[in-house]
């Protein structure tokens, strides 16, 4: 793709295990009103492949798999084609829920991989730096993910009357990509699927093992695109040239 500017691939500096990326990018969109997040263009690029293009130029990351709507595989395939996207091993289908495609992500990365990085399609602006200081925490403690500070005082709400104010200085908010040994993730989101729990990210299936998970510094441009708002605050970011 001609429009398409590389990230700047940097040395890998260090020796770390082999690590595949899982990008998940199943969901319906429910809250965008129509638009497909996935493809919508941003500054010219397709979400998805900005999302992806982080994990192809990090020295971190040594392989990709995307897992996407069965009516999209096509189309990324195409878009990374066009994009020389060479560490995509394979695009595959998502399933019912996060763990089930998570799942079948991970029954296709390479048998060396010792480390997986689980990161929402819908995250285009991840920056190398939160993908290299995440793998490389989670090579080292077994489990790590980026974090950022609430800024707003978070309520407890229960039948409409605040229960509880916890401790701001104390909440963080999750983003990915998640990194954790790819054996231990395994055995997490299988244990989360036989018991059907309602997990949202990754770490809450390892924190359910009773595995601790470190956090690495998180970036606050590092957001999900989510609702049409977002999409706004995104293309602000780099019209700001943060990200390019």
């Amino acid at each position: 793709m001609g429009i398409f500017k590389r990230r700047k691939k940097e040395p890998r500096v260090v020796k770390l295990p082999c690590a595949s990326a899982v990008i998940v990018a199943a969901g319906s969109s429910r809250r965008m009103q129509g638009i497909d997040k996935i493809c919508t263009e941003l500054r010219g690029i397709p979400v998805i492949l900005r999302s992806i293009a982080a994990f192809e130029a990090s020295p971190y990351i040594d392989e990709i798999i995307v897992v996407t709507r069965e009516d999209l595989i096509p189309v990324v395939g195409r878009l990374c084609a066009d994009a020389d996207m060479k560490k995509v091993r394979c695009i595959v289908k998502g399933g019912e829920s996060r763990v089930e495609s998570v799942q079948r992500g991970l029954m296709h990365i390479s048998r060396e991989a010792e480390l997986a990085a689980v990161h929402d399609g819908a995250r285009p602006l991840v920056s190398g730096a939160v993908i290299a200081k995440t793998v490389s925490m989670a090579a080292e403690k077994g489990a790590a993910i980026p974090v950022v500070p609430v800024k707003d005082t978070i309520k407890r709400v229960v039948d409409g009357i605040i229960t509880e104010t916890p401790t701001r200085a104390e909440l963080f908010a999750a983003q990915t990509p998640q990194v954790f040994k790819a054996d231990i993730l395994k055995a997490a989101l299988t244990k989360a699927a036989e018991e059907q729990l309602a997990i949202t990210d990754d770490a809450s299936a390892v924190e359910l093992l009773g595995m601790s998970v470190s956090v690495a510094e998180g970036d606050e441009c590092n957001i999900k695109i989510t609702t049409q708002a977002d999409l706004i605050l995104a293309e602000a970011i780099l019209e700001r040239g943060g990200m390019e």
